[in-house]
């Protein structure tokens, strides 16, 4: 649209004035083309050449601005000028507009016949308006005259036919008529102000004057006469892109920012975006009541139909026995400044949307919408459009609104915008939809709010697993129903929260018919939250199955008792074979993702880390696809044990740092939440930063997270930070509790927290505890027989705290039975994982024991936390990290290397069996009390051998037995 139109064309208007100097008006910002038109007007007004000027546009764009700006120019010119405005209250006063006009120009006379309404049948009637028009144009010869008059769409009628009067007898009399009209009032062909159709363009000039937006630099203009310090290019860009050029948006938006004491600074970007709400919305509250109900029925319906209407639906919806055509009334509405630029009609934002519907009810509201959500279904409009409508209607009760606001939600949470997703599902939720489908929609929402408000989370999940209201609690639940509830179990249990829903869970199986997939799943994961209750009874266990069934079915159950058989060290072979049968891929589609993440546990403590990496993989990959959160995370934590067994110490750390972006700890149950910060401070031990680990565990905890499973874990790796530290009282009471907590659950396994020894390495060497704590860790890794916790009890470890360097002198001293007997077993266990016999017998060993890692603490613990579904072991490794040796071919272990070859000596030969035992566990580093433990004989026995042993080796003592032994050791370990 042109800026400025002529019509018809005549002589150009005189020579633009001067630019204004010193005390002449200052020219509108922006308005310099406009400035220059009216000079020349006013010059030519002033020799005589009358002019007819309307200008229009929009709310608050500068019209009202524009015409005092002629007043002033025709006042500095030596023009007479009489204005006027018309308003809203005063359009049923008839000659309003005239009044005013005649007390202007002639002020203390007395006003011709104005009578005050219509004329009444017998009474006496008005005079014409061509008689009105005798004062104005007598003052018009006698002096050029200036009438100006804004807002000619509230004008009443007599004075808007005597503006049309007066400009139909313009013509040679210097009389100029400045009029304004707000577009987006309904035009009128009825209402213009022309001059006489006889009279050429020579004899009045006729111009009509549509105000553009402010121009960039204009609005860049304002905001430097607004804050003469500077603005930023940021906050410039978005206010000329966001205010739309409009002087009073911009006016506003300054009045607040000056209110408030906001700067015009990058960091206010938002302020910046709320007062432009604002001020839009009052603009449009301002407009709303000049447009008839026809158009505002079209404006309604753009703003329920939003950023998808199409013509259409503006016909579905704001049809009408007197609404004009949809293309007639977009034209109108586009004069009023409310509508958006682009192909589709829409609003300018949304708080002129909530403005437009802000007079309706809320049942005409959820009407509208309704029916536009049922014409974009039909319409087969995308998802987004249809979802956004249901949004604000009522209840639909057809089956395609919920499909679209799941298929929508689902959309929104595939791409990270879970509080969307949450909105869509809670409108899903009030429409009658079947029970199995309420749960399924519970559960969404369950995961859609989980990382913005988990206890939200966990009661939407709550509600999932309760039965409906009213519902007969002895009438089994349809099949459909048990499995959308075993999804919901599912999360709840591998988040770590067990307590309040454990008797749902039970209910929920209860539910089940018995013997189905859906029932052993339910089974299982009932299993895990009773074991992860806090502070469980001793022995109080739930039963398992005594053997794993073969059916795929029950392979969920195989996999609960894989994981429990694995916790109490029992039978690794059996515990192999659950777990595996929960692994199959025949079961993979009968067994929840987070049951058969307690099989892959399994595994891990069993030593199979390959295997289960395997089908830990597999697990992340279902859980990513199902934006299942707690099953990922807790998939991870195994899968960080699992690099920590295998010694790959920088894969176990991107595996928890995976963990934290998946389930931040804020996330995690409480029950939970202490599980990976134990894993990171022993990974930070691992890498001999004791500091960062202790920093790890002063992280403050939610209320409640003491008594659960993975407080065991945190108590053993604050124990070995304060070991670390120097600490051992307060390291070995922490200890000594976490293996309380851990027999009470009957979770027995070494290979599960090797606390026992790292309690021992806090008191003497000869102190019972200490004896006993190592003689029953030995023992209970042979019972369980796994290669890497044989290979990590078994070996002779350094004295206690007191004891520096002993590991240093352990090196190159004779292995002494118990590691052979380590090693037989390694030879005979079916190979699986990083360890071999070859390995544990590299050159960087000793042939006693592995070598610690030198930049971690005493021993090379690594731990990790268990959840309530889903424990993580901790192992004490003492491999190095980072030094995979290469498997053996033929998958079982490889011919030792020999040592030192042995040197001469007859004195070795008079050692008996026994001599040789107790002296090599003495040249070891082993007290006497120590070894009595070992071998099961009293001390007095030990005492016996060693002086045995003495004399025949011609040495004085223990000092001198490891150096005897190198020269006549002769043999090696097998």
């Amino acid at each position: 649209m042109p800026r400025t139109t002529a019509a018809p064309p005549g002589p150009a208007a005189g020579p633009p004035g001067p630019h204004p100097g010193p005390g002449c008006p200052a020219v509108p910002i922006g308005r310099d083309t406009e400035d220059r038109l009216l000079r020349g007007l006013l010059a030519d007004l002033r020799r005589g050449r009358p002019a007819v000027v309307a200008v229009q546009g929009p709310p608050g764009i500068g019209r009202s601005t524009l015409l005092d700006h002629a007043a002033a120019l025709a006042e500095e010119a030596g023009v007479r000028v009489a204005a006027a405005a018309a308003s809203p209250a005063e359009t049923c006063l008839h000659h309003g507009i005239a009044a005013q006009l005649h007390a202007q120009l002639l002020p203390g006379t007395a006003a011709p016949d104005l009578p005050p309404g219509p004329a009444r049948p017998g009474g006496v009637r008005a005079r014409p308006p061509a008689d009105l028009c005798g004062p104005f144009l007598a003052a018009a010869r006698s002096h050029p005259l200036l009438l100006v008059v804004d807002d000619t769409q509230w004008a009443d009628p007599p004075s808007l036919r005597l503006l049309q009067a007066l400009a139909r007898r313009q013509a040679g009399v210097p009389l100029m008529l400045l009029t304004s009209r707000n577009s987006a009032a309904r035009p009128d062909p009825h209402d213009r102000i022309e001059p006489c159709p006889l009279a050429d363009g020579r004899s009045v000039a006729r111009y009509a004057l549509d105000l553009p937006p402010l121009s960039t630099a204009a609005v860049r203009r304002v905001l430097d006469a607004a804050w003469p310090d500077g603005i930023d290019a940021a906050f410039h860009q978005e206010a000329a892109r966001c205010l739309d050029g409009n002087p009073a948006l911009l006016r506003s938006v300054v009045a607040r920012f000056t209110r408030h004491g906001w700067t015009p600074r990058t960091g206010h970007l938002d302020h910046l975006a709320e007062s432009t709400a604002e001020a839009v919305r009052e603009r449009t509250v301002r407009t709303l009541p000049l447009l008839p109900a026809e158009l505002l029925g079209v404006l309604r319906a753009i703003a329920v139909a939003g950023p998808d209407c199409t013509p259409g639906l503006i016909d579905a919806l704001a049809a009408g026995p007197g609404t004009p055509g949809t293309a007639r009334a977009l034209t109108l509405l586009s004069g009023t400044g409310l509508l958006a630029d682009g192909p589709r009609p829409a609003l300018r934002s949304g708080a002129a949307a909530r403005a437009v519907l802000a007079d309706l009810d809320t049942g005409q509201r959820e009407d509208l919408h309704a029916r536009a959500a049922a014409w974009a279904h039909r319409a087969a409009l995308p998802d987004r459009a249809v979802a956004r409508m249901l949004l604000g209607a009522g209840r639909i009760g057809a089956p395609w609104a919920v499909a679209a606001l799941r298929r929508r939600a689902a959309e929104h949470r595939a791409a990270g915008r879970h509080a969307r997703a949450a909105r869509l599902l809670e409108r899903a939720l009030r429409e009658p939809v079947p029970q199995a489908l309420r749960v399924r929609l519970l559960t969404e929402l369950g995961t859609a709010t989980l990382p913005a408000s988990p206890e939200a989370a966990s009661r939407h999940l709550y509600r999932a697993l309760d039965p409906p209201a009213g519902a007969d609690p002895s009438a089994p639940a349809d099949p459909g129903t048990v499995r959308a509830r075993l999804r919901a179990a599912e999360l709840l249990v591998a988040r770590g929260d067990v307590l309040t829903p454990a008797a749902r869970i039970a209910r929920a199986a209860a539910d089940a018919e018995p013997g189905t997939a859906e029932h052993s799943a339910l089974r299982a994961l009932h299993w895990m939250a009773e074991h992860g209750r806090p502070d469980p009874e001793e022995g109080c266990g739930p039963p398992l199955p005594d053997a794993w069934p073969a059916r795929p079915q029950q392979a969920a159950e195989a996999a609960v008792a894989a994981w429990r058989t694995a916790q109490r060290g029992l039978d690794i072979t059996r515990a192999r074979a659950l777990a595996r049968a929960a692994l199959a891929p025949e079961a993979r589609t009968h067994v929840p993702p987070a049951v058969r993440t307690a099989a892959a546990y399994a595994l891990v403590l069993s030593g199979d880390t390959e295997e289960a990496r395997g089908a830990l993989d597999g697990i992340l990959v279902c859980a990513g696809r199902r934006d299942a959160r707690p099953v990922a995370g807790a998939a991870l934590l195994v899968t960080c044990l699992a690099e920590l067994w295998g010694g790959r110490d920088a894969a176990a750390s991107e595996a928890l740092d995976r963990c934290e972006e998946v389930m931040p700890g804020r996330l995690w149950h409480p029950l939970m939440a202490p599980g990976p910060l134990a894993l990171r401070a022993l990974l930070d031990l691992r890498r001999g930063d004791a500091d960062a680990a202790a920093r790890i565990l002063e992280t403050r905890l939610p209320p409640a997270a003491e008594g659960g499973l993975a407080w065991a874990y945190l108590l053993y790796a604050r124990g070995r930070v304060r070991l670390a530290a120097g600490e051992p009282d307060g390291a070995l009471a922490d200890l000594l509790e976490c293996g309380r907590r851990l027999l009470a659950r009957q979770a027995v396994n070494p290979a599960l927290l090797p606390w026992r020894s790292a309690a021992a390495r806090t008191r003497d060497p000869e102190d019972p505890l200490a004896v006993r704590l190592l003689a029953e860790e030995r023992r209970r890794a042979l019972l369980w027989g796994s290669p890497v916790a044989l290979a990590t009890a078994l070996a002779p470890r350094p004295g206690g705290a007191g004891a520096p360097g002993a590991a240093a002198r352990a090196r190159g001293r004779a292995a002494g039975w118990q590691y052979r007997q380590a090693l037989v077993a390694l030879g005979t266990a079916p190979f699986s994982g990083h360890l071999t016999v070859d390995t544990l017998l590299d050159d960087d060993r000793s042939a006693a024991g592995p070598v610690p890692d030198p930049g971690a603490p005493e021993g090379g613990a690594a731990g990790g936390p268990a959840g309530a579904g889903h424990p993580a072991p901790d192992a004490d490794l003492g491999a190095r990290p980072e030094r995979p040796r290469p498997a053996p071919a033929h998958g079982g272990p490889q011919s030792p290397r020999r040592g030192a070859a042995p040197a001469p000596g007859a004195a070795a030969a008079l050692l008996t069996d026994a001599e040789s035992r107790v002296a090599a566990l003495a040249a070891g580093g082993l007290p006497n009390r120590a070894i009595a433990g070992e071998l099961a004989v009293t001390p007095r026995t030990v005492e016996q051998h060693l002086t045995k042993a003495y004399r025949k080796l011609g040495i004085r003592g223990r000092p001198q037995l490891a150096a005897a032994l190198e020269r006549t050791a002769t043999e090696e370990p097998i």
